[in-house]
C-alpha cells in the first residue's frame, strides 16, 4: 500500500486542523462555535497522527498526538489530553525515546493530579523500561520503578509494587548498594512467605538476600541465613539454601576449588543466570584474594 499518500492526507488534515484552532482563536470565531471548532481541530490532528502511524512516520504521528493533547488541556479534557499524551509517547517510543519519556511524564502529572495512581504507576514502569533498555540510564529506570512501586503501595496493589522493587533490587545489587537490595528482598519474601500461592518463591528472595549479605560480609551471611531459616523453616530444605551453606564452608576453608564445585553441582539442575553468576563470581574474588593475602 502507498504509505506517501497517507502522509499527504495527514499533513493535510494537519493544516486544516492549524486553520481551525486559528479560527477559533479569533474575535469573530470564539462567538460564533469556538469551542466546537477545538473539537473538530483535536479530531483532525488525532485522525492525522493514526494516519502518520499507517505510514510508520513515528515522530510525525508522536507530534500531531501532541498537538491534540494541548488542545485538549486548553478545553479543560484532562482525562483525553492524558490519553493523547500516551498514544504520543508510544508513537515517539519507535523514533525519540527521551521525547516519548517526556509525553508519558506529561500524562502521569495530569493522572496525579486527578488521583489515578494505579495509571500513573503503569506509566512509570513505561519509562524505567525505556531508561533500561533504550537509553541504557540505570539510576533513572531505578527511580521510576520506586515512584512505581510507592504509587502501588497507596493503592494497596502489594504484587504489583513488589514487582517493581524486585527491579530495583535486582539493580542495587549489581551497582553494588547491597543494604538496598537486601531489605528489598527481605521484604518481598516476607510477603511471599505468607501466601499459598507464593510461598514458593519466597525461598528466591531468601536466597539473593543472603547471596547480597555474602558480598558484604561472611558473617553477615552466616547470621542472615540463620534468621530466614527460623523465619521459613521450609528455606533449610532448598537447594539455594544447602549451596549458601556449602559456599560458607568453602570460604571459611578459603578452598576455592570447593566452591567451584558447589556452584557447578548446583547450575547442573538450576541454570544461574546473569545476576546470580555475577555475584557468586564477586563472592569467589574476594576467597581469591583472600588466599593470595595468606601467602
Amino acid at each position: 500500500m502507498d504509505n506517501s499518500g497517507k502522509e499527504k492526507e495527514a499533513m493535510a488534515l494537519m493544516a486544516e486542523a492549524e486553520k481551525k484552532v486559528k479560527s477559533s482563536q479569533s474575535f469573530l470565531g470564539s462567538l460564533f462555535g469556538g469551542s466546537s471548532k477545538m473539537e473538530d481541530a483535536c479530531d483532525m490532528y488525532a485522525r492525522a497522527a493514526n494516519m502518520f502511524k499507517m505510514a510508520k512516520n513515528w515522530s510525525a504521528a508522536g507530534n500531531a498526538f501532541s498537538q491534540a493533547a494541548l488542545l485538549h488541556l486548553q478545553m479543560q479534557s484532562k482525562h483525553d489530553a492524558a490519553t493523547n499524551y500516551i498514544d504520543a509517547g508510544n508513537a515517539f517510543k519507535k523514533s525519540d525515546p527521551q521525547e516519548a519519556i517526556n509525553c508519558l511524564n506529561r500524562a502521569i502529572e495530569i493522572y496525579t493530579d486527578m488521583g489515578r495512581f494505579t495509571i500513573a504507576a503503569k506509566h512509570h514502569v513505561t519509562i524505567a523500561e525505556i531508561y533500561e533498555t533504550e537509553l541504557v540510564d540505570i539510576d533513572k529506570a531505578i527511580a521510576h520503578y520506586e515512584q512505581a512501586a510507592d504509587y502501588y503501595k497507596g493503592e494497596e496493589s502489594t504484587s504489583s509494587a513488589n514487582k517493581c522493587l524486585l527491579k530495583v533490587a535486582t539493580y542495587a545489587a549489581q551497582l553494588e548498594q547491597y543494604p538496598k537490595a537486601i531489605e528489598i528482598y527481605e521484604q518481598v519474601a516476607t510477603h511471599a512467605m505468607d501466601s499459598n500461592l507464593l510461598k514458593y518463591s519466597a525461598k528466591d528472595y531468601f536466597f539473593k538476600a543472603a547471596l547480597c549479605h555474602f558480598c558484604v560480609d561472611m558473617l553477615n551471611a552466616k547470621l542472615a541465613l540463620q534468621k530466614y531459616e527460623e523465619m521459613f523453616p521450609a528455606f533449610s530444605d532448598s537447594r539455594e539454601c544447602k549451596l549458601v551453606k556449602k559456599l560458607l564452608d568453602a570460604f571459611e576453608e578459603q578452598n576455592v576449588d570447593a566452591f567451584t564445585d558447589a556452584v557447578k553441582e548446583y547450575d547442573t539442575i538450576s541454570r544461574l543466570d546473569q545476576w546470580l553468576t555475577t555475584m557468586l563470581l564477586r563472592i569467589k574474588k574476594t576467597i581469591q584474594e583472600d588466599e593470595s593475602d595468606l601467602r
